[in-house]
């Protein structure tokens, strides 16, 4: 009997990445039989991810990684921007990905070929070989009913939305007003925006959408896109929907060994009492935030939990250079960065940590009893997941659109008051903490959240409709 092959093609950001792999990792569990390769584009603009990656190939070696070689040498005048080196460096493998699958498929069928957006341009090359072609939108089903809209939008609007001040009703969920819209998208003229525009015509016409959310999260949104109301517009039906999630990884990705340091520490405190603030990869603050989350945090009087990243320099900062160590990085200590004294005024119910904290573990604790996110989707169900209410503070991509989302439509967050530049002071910080954990509002979100995590856990029981809509997809592939 021939082999059977499914082949998924990720954009290498860890947010994209890891839950990528747990579907490789679901589709092997569930199939046996059927073959995972990861396709891994060697100049993928990203934070490393090889630690991640070996580690994976070591704990599941039935998921094969194949790095598209050989590298691709960037053109001279190729754009440095991030987002432009990532819809374009996979534009470059595209010789590389077609004689890769043809390879594939003298020894094994290809039963389908899984996108992520930011690999839009593999699209032509699976469809020219005829494989069926899906793509795994790694955000909710919300953000899908606006990225699917986004031609519609387009058509139906002159100029730049950054030059707009206007609400954009998208089918499915709330208003959207134009500056919370994804900052890649304010421009038209941008080839960023062309390439946004060109992928979601793509996805309409795909062989099918597989989401990391469930069906009780975003029951509106989910509703719009089974109906075709985000696509109709421009004559194409949504291809069949498959919402999977929540896939979110359980295991502590970059754990240095050990049992660690917040885990010991949040077991001596009581039960739902620790306001955790972590946020994601590249949450990055200036100094000058960073001593107002302090402030706000001490004035609040809760218990927190608070990962802080080595600061950008503030605009007047004339000691930055002080502040290097060795290979021109910020290597501060917490004492420098903080307010003087804040650490030992805030030991008795407080702990600070530099860079780097487990995580699902820390929200999976008894302890944890709120969490101040940037509105990155994945740290979203880790949360949803855990029962755990947040405070929406969003910083880049989709995430102020998320951010209207979990606080508008899914009600399990409370929005943080920041001005027009993002920055958000102590006395807001601290009214918001309180409020979480203590006020009417914040009841309302601890109750919804405790909800919303029943319900996701009941999407992955065995008949649940995360699990009944995989088994859809998969006997696609098999006829089983």
């Amino acid at each position: 009997m021939e082999s059977e092959t499914v082949v998924l093609y990720p954009f290498l950001g860890r947010g994209h990445l890891v839950p990528m792999v747990e579907l490789a990792k679901l589709i092997h569990i569930s199939n046996p039989s059927l073959s995972v390769i990861l396709f891994i584009t060697p100049a993928a603009p990203c934070v490393n991810t090889e630690n991640y990656i070996n580690t994976v190939s070591v704990a599941t070696p039935s998921i094969k990684f194949h790095r598209l070689l050989p590298t691709v040498p960037l053109p001279p005048d190729f754009s440095s921007d991030f987002m432009d080196l990532a819809f374009g460096i996979p534009e470059l493998y595209n010789p590389i990905v077609h004689n890769t699958l043809v390879t594939i498929s003298k020894e094994s069928t290809i039963k389908a070929v899984i996108l992520d957006f930011l690999s839009n341009a593999a699209f032509q090359v699976a469809k020219q070989l005829n494989l069926p072609t899906y793509y795994f939108y790694t955000s909710g089903a919300s953000a899908l009913c606006e990225f699917l809209y986004l031609p519609t939008i387009h058509n139906t609007t002159s100029g730049n939305i950054k030059d707009l001040n206007v609400h954009f009703d998208i089918p499915g969920v709330p208003p959207i007003h134009a500056s919370d819209m994804p900052p890649v998208m304010f421009d038209r003229e941008t080839d960023v925006y062309k390439n946004f525009i060109h992928t979601a015509t793509n996805m309409a016409t795909s062989s099918g959408l597989i989401v990391n959310t469930f069906a009780g999260l975003e029951e509106r949104a989910v509703d719009a896109l089974r109906k075709g109301k985000c696509t109709t517009t421009y004559g194409t039906p949504t291809p069949p929907l498959y919402l999977i999630g929540p896939l979110i990884a359980t295991e502590d990705q970059a754990d240095p060994g050990g049992e660690n340091e917040c885990l010991k520490w949040l077991n001596t405190q009581p039960c739902r009492s620790v306001v955790f603030l972590c946020f994601g990869s590249m949450g990055v603050f200036k100094k000058h935030q960073l001593k107002e989350i302090a402030i706000g945090l001490m004035k609040s009087e809760q218990r927190f939990l608070w990962v802080v990243r080595d600061p950008l320099p503030d605009d007047d900062d004339d000691n930055e250079n002080e502040s290097r160590g060795s290979g021109g990085k910020l290597d501060t200590v917490l004492d420098a960065i903080l307010p003087e004294g804040f650490l030992a005024r805030t030991a008795d119910k407080g702990l600070v940590v530099k860079n780097w904290a487990p995580q699902p573990a820390i929200l999976g604790h008894d302890s944890v009893g709120g969490f101040v996110t940037h509105c990155g989707w994945n740290s979203t169900l880790e949360a949803v997941v855990a029962g755990v209410p947040m405070i929406a503070w969003p910083l880049y991509a989709e995430q102020k659109m998320n951010r209207v989302f979990l606080v508008q439509e899914m009600k399990v967050a409370l929005g943080v008051e920041m001005s027009a530049d993002g920055f958000v002071t102590a006395e807001a910080v601290e009214e918001k903490v309180r409020e979480l954990m203590w006020g009417e509002e914040g009841r309302v979100v601890r109750d919804r959240v405790l909800e919303m995590s029943r319900r996701a856990k009941d999407a992955m029981e065995d008949d649940g409709s995360s699990r009944v809509d995989f088994f859809k997809l998969t006997t696609s592939w098999t006829g089983m």
